[in-house]
């Protein structure tokens, strides 16, 4: 179900591509704290490109020298060709020529050693921002989106800003300075046609290369969609595993699945077919260009203007060109992809933060601890508000539960506490811990000062000890040890063969719904917060283990102040508080006593719930009795 605040409703996320250059401008902070080694990078990537374009140079020169060889060979003067080629240098043009061309991948290299650190940092302080951002994001949020297609945006994403950077500086910036080079070296040395020729080619091919993958850009946005969609169905599939063979629905799930990826081989084989007319057409591009350049290379050959050398230098300098510029054509789509993938990772980080902190907010201040609702009304969607007025307060050092029928609003509570959800400031009322509006303070500090032990537990895919330390990290293992103690869980733990170290699976599925809800309980208790929230914390447990947890909680919970939301009445008749709610408002207020003397919602309540009880037990008994006549049976 799609929830929205009535008084604070989150900007929606806007699902229309941006502007590439807006993607590059975002980059650019992350590369300016580097400005110096991405200097010096450049100052490299130019050399390199001198010394690429001397190769050709150097080349020209050795077979000239080498024809002047042959000329002097056919005069007759063979025997002296050895010397004439010494003396005429072409044996030092050849040691110049292999300097020339390791001076290319020396310059290259050193380019790409300063700049693989500024890369590298680039990506990991732009993931983590993402990431911070989507923690720093509403509950809200969380339930809208699924995590497998989330997730593979920020791959993606992470992987296009690397492919980018990597694109700009090592190809594309590299192949424009080398075509500046060789045109301005054609109109010093020889004349402008070459020129001309040279960059009427190069602009057609760009042009013709940027309208194609523009028009292709649309098909490989439309296999990023189906990939992610295909992904997070198929990771909610697994997640939901259990859920899956209860009903016998693989090949429902399959079928679901091939779906999409059918879709996307359909996506994927019209990507591939714009490609390939994309690859022939610059092929002819390229052809047509070198026709022209050679045609009048040649003839000026044939005339006596140019030497065989120059024909060598010019055909060298057109494949140096035109073999680069062969691959501009791919990196300019792969650069088109990275800027399509980066999109959505920008538009996770552009995600306005629905619960934020004020600016200069300060951190709650704990005196006492005491926590009061004041006229709270609160809705997910505007059409149906589910809390009208409530208003309670919470001693400090004491319990309060809260008890009511499913859908009655009491889990809200847990969630506002949190600030998982913002109540309105215009008629929305205020929650205060010691006087303090917890708008008003920074969320960390909040959460730091409450302890949950929620209704549906969820464990991290690690061992049993790394989620009870998770309520306080910092903790050493004699703590972590004493709170399963307390919690207990430890004579469990260490009949497993791993003990603490046994992995709990996905989401703490290798363990029962009792177990994690200890290790739930092992954690708060490890957190040891002010204020305590147990939203059913005994919901998983059976009769017996209930009975002999609920002592440990009542004993964490003295002289802190403790909410209790409970569906289970017999867990809250120690409380000096409780508060019943119906349909999003408070009915009746009081102790158990009270309550039951009162012969209202709370005594029918309890009167159901014990009557329930009885007959479980008389069931239960019923069962044993059946079994102990069945083992006399001679």
């Amino acid at each position: 179900m799609r929830r929205y605040s009535a008084s604070n409703e989150p900007a929606p996320i806007s699902t229309q591509p941006r502007n590439d250059w807006q993607a590059i401008v975002s980059l650019l902070p992350y590369l300016a704290a580097y400005k110096w080694r991405v200097a010096f990078a450049l100052t490299c990537l130019i050399g390199a490109k001198v010394a690429n374009l001397g190769v050709p140079i150097v080349m020209k020169r050795i077979v000239d020298g080498l024809s002047s060889v042959q000329h002097l060979t056919a005069l007759g003067r063979a025997e002296h060709a050895p010397g004439i080629v010494l003396l005429s240098g072409v044996g030092m043009l050849v040691v110049a020529y292999a300097v020339v061309r390791l001076s290319t991948s020396l310059f290259t290299e050193l380019r790409e050693i300063l700049f693989s650190k500024v890369t590298q940092s680039a990506v990991r302080q732009l993931a983590l921002k993402v990431f911070r951002h989507l923690h720093a994001l509403s509950l809200r949020f969380h339930l809208e989106r699924q995590t497998g297609g989330m997730s593979r945006d920020i791959e993606r994403g992470t992987r296009g800003i690397t492919q980018l950077i990597s694109y700009s500086l090592y190809s594309i910036l590299p192949t424009l300075v080398e075509v500046g080079l060789v045109l301005g070296f054609f109109v010093v040395k020889y004349e402008a046609y070459y020129a001309i020729v040279t960059f009427i080619a190069l602009a057609v091919y760009i042009v013709f290369t940027v309208k194609v993958t523009e028009w292709r850009t649309h098909y490989r946005r439309t296999m990023n969609d189906l990939d992610s969609k295909a992904n997070s169905r198929a990771i909610d599939s697994l997640l939901n595993y259990e859920t899956v063979k209860y009903f016998g629905n693989e090949e429902w799930e399959a079928a679901r699945y091939d779906e999409n990826l059918k879709r996307y081989r359909a996506a994927a084989v019209k990507s591939q077919t714009s490609l390939s007319a994309l690859n022939f057409g610059q092929q002819a591009i390229i052809g047509t260009g070198l026709v022209f350049i050679l045609w009048r290379a040649t003839q000026g050959v044939m005339a006596g203007r140019l030497t065989l050398g120059d024909l060598v230098l010019i055909n060298t300098f057109m494949l140096q060109l035109y073999i680069p510029l062969n691959f501009l054509g791919v990196i300019y789509r792969e650069l088109k992809q990275s800027l399509t993938d980066m999109d959505r990772m920008f538009t996770l980080l552009g995600a306005a933060q629905e619960v934020p902190d004020v600016p200069d907010a300060p951190a709650l201040n704990i005196s006492g601890a005491q926590v009061r609702f004041d006229d709270v009304n609160f809705a997910y969607e505007p059409a149906r508000q589910i809390l009208h007025g409530i208003s309670f307060t919470i001693p400090a050092g004491t319990t309060t539960a809260v008890v009511g029928h499913s859908g009655s609003g009491k889990s809200t509570l847990a969630r506002l506490m949190f600030r998982f959800y913002d109540i309105g400031r215009d008629g929305g009322g205020a929650i205060t811990i010691d006087g303090q509006d917890i708008r008003d303070v920074t969320q960390d500090s909040l959460r730091a000062a409450i302890g949950i032990v929620p209704q549906d537990t969820v464990l991290f895919n690690d061992t049993i000890y790394y989620n009870i330390a998770y309520g306080r990290p910092s903790a050493s293992r004699d703590e972590v040890i004493a709170a399963a103690r307390a919690a207990h869980i430890h004579e469990f733990i260490e009949g497993l063969p791993k003990g603490y170290e046994t992995p709990v699976g996905e989401r703490g599925l290798k363990l029962s719904g009792g177990e994690k809800q200890r290790v739930a309980i092992a954690r708060t208790i490890l957190k040891n917060p002010p204020i305590l929230l147990f939203d059913e914390a005994t919901s998983a447990l059976d009769s017996r283990s209930e009975r002999a947890i609920q002592h440990e909680l009542n004993q964490i919970a003295r002289d802190r102040t403790t909410l209790i939301i409970a569906h289970r009445l017999s867990t809250v008749v120690h409380a000096q508080q409780i508060i019943v709610m119906d349909r999003g408002r408070i009915v009746e207020r009081g102790t158990h006593a009270e309550l039951i003397r009162a012969n209202g919602l709370f005594a029918q309540m309890w009167a159901l719930q014990q009557q329930r009880a009885e007959q479980s037990e008389d069931t239960a008994e019923g069962r044993d009795a059946e079994r102990v006549a069945v083992t006399q049976v001679p």
